[in-house]
């Protein structure tokens, strides 16, 4: 397995937690639980910049393996 494809896979993973917490944060939302929807907004953005972060460094992995 490359480097790309560990942090593809990583990126893969990264996007599960993201979809978890999503739907964490939709039922909290029906629960009207305000203030514990807004610690998980801010889990949902560190999330997306860490999958943001596998991403590029997929990308760049893949471009020197060329």
């Amino acid at each position: 397995m490359t480097q790309a494809d560990d942090s593809l896979a990583r990126a893969e993973e990264l996007l599960a937690r993201l979809e978890a917490t999503r739907a964490e944060l939709e039922r909290l939302a029906q629960a009207e639980d305000a203030e514990r929807a807004i610690d998980v907004l801010g889990e949902l953005a560190e999330i997306a910049k860490e999958v943001e972060a596998e991403l590029a460094r997929a990308k760049r992995s893949a471009d020197a393996e060329r």
